[in-house]
């Protein structure tokens, strides 16, 4: 929500989003600081809740390094090592997100340090996976992530695999692993591509995520994911159960997860100015 307006806020209500979980991500450009990162962890757990509540929605956050910023291996470690206060904060649901985007050993070497932050203080996790390019394979930054949770003999009952494609869903079925599916208007899956997915994959273990970014993105894509699932043949039940079910089931193992369903939409109007 860091780069939406309450224009986007609004949109989501109307189409029917009422809770709202937010990983941390790369701000656009490189950050220099320690305090930058921190003072954005704060603003994800305390300004945006209260953005967000103002439109009906119930707003919570997971803090990391994203491994877009974790080449600088100094700062990453100085930001890892204040980030303490912000994991223990009551809207930090998770450790996230977290994991590969070129497959360096400097993001390897940072996302070990956050898997096992979050293992000791037993949270659960986001996993970004990498971008399909000329120079990286998202299906290989998929393998070394499940190879690395292997080797450290992770609960993956407790982590989400995020942004899978039809060149990735067996890898994380055949481990088991939450899997997580992310539309985009222009990039990464459409609802189209998602309906194939689920129909051939199943909804066992599975969400969708609306996009939210500095790019074409649209945070309202779950309604237009529903809309199509259901056109094709999807009940109720079924949508109930991927776009609502499995994320709560996720979530609610973090001990904070209390999500409110009914808050209601202040109207702009009514702000004192």
């Amino acid at each position: 929500m860091y780069s939406r307006t309450t224009d986007d806020l609004q949109a989501m209500y109307e189409c029917g989003i009422r809770v709202a979980v937010e990983p941390s991500f790369w701000l656009g450009s490189t950050r220099r600081y320690a305090g930058t990162f921190w003072d954005y962890f704060q603003l994800i757990l305390d300004f945006e809740p209260q953005r967000a509540r103002r439109f009906g929605i119930d707003h919570y956050a997971c803090v990391s390094v994203n491994p877009k910023e974790a080449e600088n291996l100094a700062l990453a470690e100085e930001v890892l090592g204040g980030i303490q206060p912000y994991l223990e904060h009551e809207r930090c649901l998770a450790i996230g997100e977290i994991g590969f985007n070129l497959v360096t050993p400097n993001e390897e070497q940072v996302f070990l340090r956050q898997l096992e932050m979050a293992k000791k203080r037993k949270m659960l996790v986001l996993i970004h996976t990498p971008h399909d390019t000329p120079n990286v394979s998202k299906r290989h930054g998929v393998e070394r992530t499940l190879d690395i949770l292997r080797e450290l003999n992770y609960d993956f009952d407790r982590i989400m695999v995020d942004h899978n494609t039809e060149n990735t869903m067996d890898l994380v079925r055949k481990a088991d692993i939450w899997a997580g599916l992310t539309v985009y208007p222009y990039s990464k899956l459409n609802p189209e591509r998602v309906f194939d997915i689920v129909k051939k994959w199943g909804i066992e273990r599975t969400w969708v995520n609306s996009s939210a970014d500095w790019g074409s993105s649209d945070p309202t894509s779950l309604a237009k994911v529903a809309a199509h699932l259901k056109h094709n043949g999807f009940s109720e039940k079924q949508l109930e159960t991927l776009l609502c079910e499995n994320p709560l089931r996720f979530y609610k193992q973090s001990g904070k997860f209390n999500p409110k369903f009914d808050l209601p939409f202040v109207h702009p109007s009514t702000y004192q100015r």
